[in-house]
């Protein structure tokens, strides 16, 4: 069956309204306006530029309690102390081995879970306010709308088809049926995080694999409201052993948040050998250990939810630039996997992403020549200085946690290298 479908024509069409989506679209519509202030042809329209977000709203798809570096969002907004939702700054940290029983605190916490400087954020709290500033200048911002498929234009994507509505369980057109739009634009900027449905297709059709295979982990996390007293605001607790064994990379953490709140969860990697573990199994283990348990007694659980984690770093890059098209954020595996951290990488990536297609638009040129500017701007930016000193930290806990540890300590020695790069 054919489908006619409506055509929207824009500049600039982002997929994914989290940090990096928000933040590519946020700068490119000041650096438009900068451009049209200076009289300078062709004049540009923040307008033209559509943000597509999968949620009922913005930040529907955000888990709440990370730990945030500063740096990409005081360079994307530079009064973000005085505006930004803050939850707090980070007041203490610590690591803890656990067994069975015991929680056994490191005298020394290991230097990248140490966060002196950092913030506590609701990431959705933190998406939605991005948000607000995005649609304030003067983006096209559209809720539940979910890309299904992209349109290949020659060696390269010309834009996205959303999703088709009123679809019964087998995919047949109910009576309220509503074909999905056909977007498209001159730059397609992906940014729908790890394992993102468009962005899997268009590496594998396209073949734009890094040198090694992604691979991921599940970060598990529940918000609890506790009694009073249990956990200080601020405090950043990281912890390793039970309930995984010594052949399991993962961990799990403790956030201390305003009003009484605390964020929990943990973090494991997918290559586990054991079919019968079972993630989420072991993290409601993770909640009856007394260094949990104590905290957590008597409080109620607010949220739960899980999300995918791309873990490979710098060697599992995908090429992130084709004709017409940009990839962005933990889409394009700039997660920091020793520091487990993020937002600040995608952020940035964001910004550099919208300075390549500023530049496109400004020449009418969106091919792959121009857009490789893209890499070479990661390349000469803190994201590749920061990720490159970790390239090989997942890789180094493929022979369990005592073994990892071992080679972590030589990356660290060695500014990345290891034993074999």
């Amino acid at each position: 069956m054919t489908v006619e479908r409506e055509r929207l024509d824009a500049d600039v069409l982002i997929v994914g309204a989290g940090p990096a989506g928000l933040a590519c679209a946020l700068h490119l519509s000041r650096l438009i306006a900068q451009h049209n202030a200076g009289g300078t042809k062709p004049e540009l329209s923040s307008e033209n530029i559509y943000v597509l977000e999968k949620g009922r709203k913005i930040g529907a798809h955000q888990l709440s309690g990370a730990v945030m570096d500063p740096r990409g969002l005081a360079e994307l907004v530079p009064d973000w102390e005085k505006t930004a939702p803050l939850e707090s700054p980070v007041s203490g940290d610590a690591a803890y081995v656990l067994t069975s029983s015991n929680a056994w605190k490191l005298p020394i916490t290991p230097p990248p879970l140490r966060n002196h400087g950092n913030y506590i954020v609701s990431v959705n709290k933190l998406v939605k306010w991005l948000g607000g500033l995005v649609e304030q200048a003067g983006v096209n911002l559209f809720t539940q709308f979910a890309g299904a498929q992209l349109v290949y234009e020659g060696g390269g994507i010309a834009g996205v088809i959303t999703g088709d509505k009123g679809i019964d369980k087998d995919g047949k057109p109910k009576d309220n049926y509503t074909p999905g739009y056909e977007l498209r634009a001159k730059v397609t900027v992906l940014a729908e995080g790890p394992r993102g449905s468009l962005t899997k297709d268009m590496v594998n059709r396209l073949k734009l694999d890094g040198l090694n295979p992604q691979v991921y982990g599940i970060g598990i996390k529940e918000l609890w409201e506790v009694p009073a007293g249990r956990v200080e605001t601020g405090y950043v607790a990281h912890t390793l052993g039970w309930p995984l064994d010594s052949s399991m990379y993962g961990g799990g953490w403790l956030y201390g948040l305003p009003e009484n709140r605390v964020s929990i969860g943990m973090v494991i990697g997918l290559e586990y050998h054991n079919p019968r573990f079972d993630p989420h199994e072991a993290f409601q283990k993770y909640k009856t250990h007394p260094f949990l348990k104590r905290v957590l007694e008597g409080g109620k659980l607010v949220r739960y939810g899980a999300k995918t984690v791309p873990y490979g770093g710098w060697y599992s890059m995908p090429r992130t630039y084709v004709d017409g098209g940009l990839i962005v954020g933990d889409s394009a595996s700039l997660l920091n996997s020793q520091r487990l951290k993020g937002i600040h990488t995608s952020i940035k990536s964001g910004m550099l992403a919208a300075e390549t297609v500023f530049d496109a638009l400004k020449t009418g040129d969106a091919s792959s020549k121009t857009l490789a500017a893209f890499p070479r701007k990661i390349e000469q930016s803190w994201i590749k200085k920061e990720l490159w000193a970790v390239r090989n930290f997942h890789q180094g806990f493929q022979h369990g946690l005592y073994a990892g540890l071992f080679h972590a300590g030589i990356q660290f020695l060695t500014g990345g290298r290891g034993l074999i790069d």
